[in-house]
């Protein structure tokens, strides 16, 4: 079925799909069904040998100005319980292929937690990041407490989740929880820029080196190296590997297959 609150481009780019939030009214608000199509869509991408690596955006005004509040207002416990909404985002976060968050306007609430579900963030100067969810009598649910820290430390996410301030894109970039700012005219097109340098990379290392970094915030250290030395060991497995030395020893460009 074709989605209703999603567009998804397959090749925006060679080899770099684009998902764009289009619920432009709502400022991108993310309703359950939304948030579906979304993991839907990245499911699908996941599975596509054409495509490297993922870009996921909104529009100038806004990537996501949080969740569907009149969706989630009258519900009970039981109801939030039931319906299980965040292992649709547990869902997204297992996806494989490398996934760029491109942000311009307002990333509030569910939208900030969204673009921090994303591996790297490219922001536009127009760009606010924040939990505003205290000012509704609520607290962050889909990590915004748990990956805001690991972002930007503990005491300035303790005062964004207990005021509701937002931040600025230039504080993001100095706090480490964008990758770069851009003029917003330019915060796609070098979501892109970032992606294709990533896709010209071997798609079978691209995906054990995600797992290894995200493994980082998981566990202790002694861990994350056995980790990351197994994941080492795997790519000598991959003709790519074996594509990647020889033409670095043979002094031309490498030509990875994701095999």
């Amino acid at each position: 079925m074709t989605p209703e609150f999603i567009l998804v481009t397959p090749q925006a780019r060679p080899q770099v799909a684009l998902i764009q939030l289009n619920r432009p009214k709502e400022l991108n608000a993310l309703n359950l069904q939304l948030m579906q199509e979304v993991a839907a869509a990245l499911q699908q991408l996941d599975q596509d040998p054409e495509v490297r690596v993922i870009v996921l955006t909104g529009n100038e005004r806004a990537f996501a100005a949080g969740a569907d509040i009149k969706q989630m207002a009258g519900r009970t416990a039981i109801d939030m319980l039931l319906i299980d909404q965040f292992s649709i985002w547990d869902q997204i976060r297992r996806t494989t292929k490398p996934l760029i968050a491109a942000v311009s306007g307002f990333a509030l609430g569910g939208g900030c937690e969204l673009c921090m579900t994303c591996d790297m963030i490219v922001a536009s100067e127009t760009a606010r990041f924040g939990q505003p969810e205290i000012r509704i009598g609520t607290m962050p649910g889909a990590g915004g407490t748990q990956r805001l820290t690991r972002a930007i430390g503990k005491a300035r996410a303790m005062e964004m989740v207990l005021t509701g301030e937002p931040m600025s894109a230039d504080e993001a970039a100095r706090h480490g929880l964008v990758n770069r700012v851009v003029p917003v005219g330019q915060y796609l097109e070098e979501a892109f820029r970032l992606a294709a340098s990533i896709a010209k990379m071997s798609p079978v290392a691209a995906r054990l080196a995600k797992e290894s970094v995200n493994r980082a915030f998981e566990t202790h250290l002694d861990e994350g190296l056995h980790f990351e030395r197994k994941n080492f060991y795997m790519t000598f497995a991959s003709e790519d590997q074996k594509e990647g030395m020889a033409a670095f020893v043979e002094k031309r460009p490498a030509e990875f297959k994701g095999r």
